[in-house]
């Protein structure tokens, strides 16, 4: 049977969650006509089962790139929130308050302590406050006793990430992004345009581009060698509870607890490396609760409404990967596990790169030649 050719485009990005709509939407916005290949709900999508947060806080600790890049993200927020809302209307409800990691222990304290401590003489302007039980409680009510200390920073925030993806759907099509729901790529033939570019086969339809991004999160696997390029993901699956609506009481997010801007609570911070299983578990769930009702004894007899579990997804380092092929020049692969925190620096300066202009200070950290460098053996002399 032979396919239609359905559309062409300058560039076509194959995922239509939060970091391919992200790359849309900021693609767009330079004027460059974008085509979105979105698998839809039969996809493992991330986007629409994560936590929420714009978080900075301990980020980059052993690829300092990526503290940059994460804290240049979060300052661009503010930026990209209000250019969406005036594109699609949506409010994504961004608060960027800053934010706690609490500890339970001495050992847990002394650890925040050294880790944002690098991360302050590596970078510099890098604010950080440790605070005891009695500061903590004065800022945060609601903790209970066994919070022996936090981390704050001012950096941190979060949004609705449901909103956040809506409006990124609305926003990109209200510039001209042609989204396609229901397309599995499975394959890609470089050089099969006119004068070059890309054709790009689903299972119903044809496309061609003169670049491709791949943003299909796990599924970038196997898309990747097509265009020699190399993305090494695994999935790690993480779970969440999320309860009835309560009374505000938590204007910060933290770390594994937040109260929505709907006024639900969240609670989640498990990590598992289970394969493909996106299931949630008693035993998993019933962890997570005690830890949320450990920190905030006043949720104990709060009502949970719903559960789920999503693959995050992760590279072997659990930094991103941005690489460009050199072996076909327009094939690009984006990959990352903290796509709500990502997506102002994907659509304010990823997409400038794929558009054609100067690539960012930060992103050769991110290739995934670093991978093969590391596994390279290494001789005494």
């Amino acid at each position: 049977m032979t396919l239609k050719v359905a559309s062409s485009a300058d560039v076509l990005v194959i995922g239509g969650g939060l970091v391919g709509s992200a790359l849309a939407y900021g693609l767009a916005r330079e004027g460059v006509r974008v085509t979105v290949l979105d698998e839809g709900d039969a996809g493992l999508r991330a986007s629409r089962g994560n936590f929420g947060l714009v978080w900075i806080q301990g980020k980059g600790y052993g690829l300092m790139p990526y503290a940059h890049w994460s804290r240049g993200s979060a300052s661009r927020w503010p930026r990209f929130a209000s250019g969406l809302f005036d594109d699609a209307g949506i409010d994504v409800a961004l608060r960027q308050p800053g934010g706690f990691h609490f500890c339970f222990s001495d050992a847990e304290l002394a650890a925040r302590h050294q880790r944002l401590s690098a991360l302050r003489r590596e970078i510099g302007d890098y604010p950080f406050e440790l605070l005891d039980h009695r500061d903590v409680r004065e800022r945060v009510p609601g903790i209970g006793s066994a919070v022996i200390g936090a981390s704050y920073t001012p950096m941190d925030g979060h949004v609705n990430p449901l909103k956040l993806l809506r409006a990124l759907h609305a926003g990109m099509q209200r510039r001209g992004v042609e989204l396609v729901p229901g397309e599995r790529v499975i394959g890609i033939v470089p050089g099969a345009g006119v004068g070059g570019g890309f054709e790009v086969r689903s299972e119903r339809n044809t496309y061609r581009a003169a670049r491709i991004v791949l943003a299909a999160g796990l599924g970038n696997r196997a898309l990747a060698p097509l265009v020699e390029l190399d993305a090494p993901v695994s999935p790690n699956r993480g779970q969440v509870l999320v309860s009835e609506r309560v009374a505000p009481f938590l204007h910060y997010p933290t770390l594994n607890v937040r109260q929505t801007d709907e006024g639900t609570v969240q609670f989640g911070d498990s990590m598992e490396e289970v394969g493909f299983n996106d299931f949630t578990t008693t035993t998993v769930l019933s962890e997570i609760a005690r830890r949320g009702v450990r920190t905030f004894p006043m949720l104990r007899n709060v009502r949970l409404v719903r559960t789920w579990a999503a693959l995050r997804v992760y590279s072997p380092d659990g930094f991103p990967i941005y690489d460009r092929s050199t072996a076909h020049p327009g094939a690009f692969v984006v990959t990352c596990h903290s796509g709500v925190t990502l997506a102002a620096a994907h659509a304010l300066r990823l997409a400038l790169w794929i558009a054609g202009g100067p690539i960012p200070d930060e992103l050769p950290a991110f290739s995934a030649r670093r991978f093969a460098r590391a596994a390279e053996p290494t001789f005494a002399h």
